[in-house]
């Protein structure tokens, strides 16, 4: 259904940053750049395209917008949860755990866009 996901940044290399961490922990590569200054990343079949926005206001995040990325185990949504923190973002909501049949860690990436982590134990 989605060919990609894009969130805006007023700092494209502090974004570099933060996502390359992000990407690492979980066994991605680092974001590549486009001809027009985008961090783009590919893992697991999906897309995050970092830019600022096209129409030269600031970037600002979604109220109420998520963007979930699945996790392969709940180890490895810690790890991605540790490497955002350590690298600009900050922890919201409970801390990583589980939630329901769900494991959940939730950060704000630097510019304020909210992130997940998702894993689905076998039930």
């Amino acid at each position: 259904m989605f060919s990609h996901v894009m969130v805006g940044s007023n700092d494209i290399e502090r974004a570099r940053k933060f996502y390359d961490a992000l990407f690492v922990a979980v066994g991605g590569k680092p974001g590549d750049t486009d001809a027009k200054g985008r961090l783009r990343y590919i893992h697991n079949g999906g897309v995050l395209m970092v830019s600022k926005p096209i129409d030269g206001k600031p970037a600002h995040h979604a109220n109420g917008g998520t963007i979930g990325f699945s996790m392969a185990s709940a180890e490895q949504a810690n790890a991605w949860h540790a490497a955002g923190v350590a690298n600009g973002g900050t922890s919201i909501e409970d801390p990583p755990g589980p939630r329901g049949s769900l494991y959940l860690a939730y950060i704000r990436d630097p510019d304020g866009n909210k992130l997940c982590a998702l894993h689905r134990p076998a039930s």
